[in-house]
């Protein structure tokens, strides 16, 4: 799963195993590991007591909820994106994506893109 930051927005890219994972868990996990014994926890989770995509930040982790039959309709479909907005004070938002991560068209040096969902740019007819 690959997190990426930016300012109020927040993104997570599942491949094919973590959708599976997620379908039949409920839940996915990463981690960065610092110096000093310190992590950075980040999670993706299904949850029935939600009606919305929502995150929190609490004890070194963000966690990222999905409605439970929106985040099992998601696992079991072709739809690329879940996406929400939060609202985190009077006039802030922190914007919530949760996607399939696609094989990139040209391919890099260094990564492994096995599990990756196929690039729709890459198929034919």
């Amino acid at each position: 799963m690959k997190l990426r930051i930016k300012g109020d927005s927040l993104r997570v890219r599942l491949t094919r195993p973590e959708v599976q994972q997620l379908d039949e868990s409920g839940s996915v996990e990463e981690r960065v590991n610092f110096a000093g014994g310190a992590a950075l926890v980040y999670r993706l989770k299904r949850d029935a007591q939600v009606s919305a995509i929502e995150a929190i930040y609490e004890a070194g982790a963000v966690e990222i909820r999905v409605p439970e039959q929106i985040a099992k309709e998601w696992c079991g479909s072709d739809q690329v994106t879940l996406e929400g907005v939060q609202r985190t004070g009077a006039s802030a938002e922190l914007r919530i994506v949760v996607e399939k991560d696609f094989a990139c068209l040209a391919p890099r040096a260094g990564e492994d893109e096995s599990d990756n969902f196929a690039n729709p740019s890459n198929l034919r007819c």
